[in-house]
């Protein structure tokens, strides 16, 4: 058996990184890091571990990523998370990934949940808000699960300009460059979750007023039948006022089963109540992985719709036969009797 030697310590010119004085490692290398490195340069040594765990490193990180949680709201939960902004990080930096439902899960309701929204556009905040939802009505729980962060007719001007060159908001010019982060806060929990696939699942021009409408979507394990799966939807719509400004005229979320559905608040609330608790977070942004995943949901509607279509036409089948077969043995005892 050959035995492995320990890695040798990290290095700088002239000797190891723990020559370096703390003060230093703190306040001028660990500062100029991003969330992912920095936490794999926590797992280098015990020193770096403990260096890293500063809250005010985490604290920037995470406003730095999310203007939206400066919100003193936002602010005030995150103190209580059990590592504070490190704990929030690594909740909701991730893509959420729930496959797999439990029929055992059961936690009591919170009275309401937070979400902090921000929308890019090649990197650069664009739109930031923070809204709360409150959970505990009877008018929550009986209706479609669905959280509007616009009023009607309301709107935010961005510093977009649509390309000279086309006569309208090009689809493609979105598509390539607005990101989505949604961050679903339970205060009562202490837990936080990212439902964006990062990136647009689909980007579409609304047929009567020409806006671009913009999807983001993340898929979660329901509670079976036709809520085997459940969609999260996030819908951004882009508009052109005059000059070429693009405005930001519509952001909402809805949750949606595999027959195309609504969820009420109630349902919905429990299957956001589980992918808190137990969905995992993947290291790395998303990329087009988000996209692929809808794509697999959109699969999974064609086939139970058809699966659908194939068992209600037997049904059919199975009742013009009952009715010809009754019809005959009618007219059999009629005629015969």
């Amino acid at each position: 058996m050959v035995a492995l030697s320990a890695p040798p310590p990290t290095t700088i010119q002239g000797g190891t990184i723990s020559a370096l004085h703390p003060d230093i490692l703190q306040n001028h290398i660990l500062t100029l890091l991003d969330g992912p490195t920095l936490t794999a340069i926590a797992c280098a040594s015990s020193e770096l571990h403990a260096l890293s765990a500063e809250d005010k490193l985490w604290q920037n990180i995470c406003t730095s990523t999310w203007p939206s949680i400066n919100d003193p709201t936002v602010r005030s939960i995150i103190a209580t998370f059990p590592s504070g902004h490190r704990s929030f990080f690594s909740d909701s930096f991730p893509l959420l990934h729930h496959n797999h439902h439990s029929s055992s899960f059961s936690t009591a309701s919170p009275e309401c949940f937070v979400s902090a929204v921000d929308i890019y556009y090649k990197s650069v905040p664009i739109f930031s808000i923070v809204e709360t939802t409150e959970t505990l009505s009877d008018w929550f729980k009986n209706s479609p699960f669905r959280v509007d962060l616009l009023e009607p007719k309301e709107f935010v001007q961005t510093w977009i300009q649509h390309r000279p060159s086309e006569k309208e908001l090009s689809m493609k010019q979105l598509e390539e460059n607005i990101t989505l982060s949604w961050i679903l806060i339970d205060p009562k929990g202490r837990r936080a979750m990212n439902l964006s696939s990062e990136r647009p699942v689909s980007v579409q021009r609304h047929w009567l007023t020409g806006e671009v409408v913009v999807k983001f979507s993340t898929i979660m394990a329901g509670d079976g039948g036709e809520k085997e799966f459940v969609e999260s939807g996030v819908t951004v719509c882009c508009g052109e006022k005059e000059g070429g400004e693009v405005e930001v005229r519509e952001v909402s979320m809805v949750m949606n089963d595999l027959e195309g559905r609504n969820l009420t608040g109630k349902d919905g609330l429990v299957i956001l109540q589980e992918a808190l608790e137990r969905g995992e977070r993947r290291k790395g942004k998303g990329g087009n992985e988000g996209k692929g995943r809808y794509g697999e949901f959109v699969e999974r509607k064609k086939e139970r719709k058809e699966r659908m279509r194939k068992f209600e036409k037997a049904l059919d089948m199975v009742c013009i036969g009952t009715g010809i077969a009754f019809l005959v043995s009618f007219w059999t005892f009629i005629l015969f009797r």
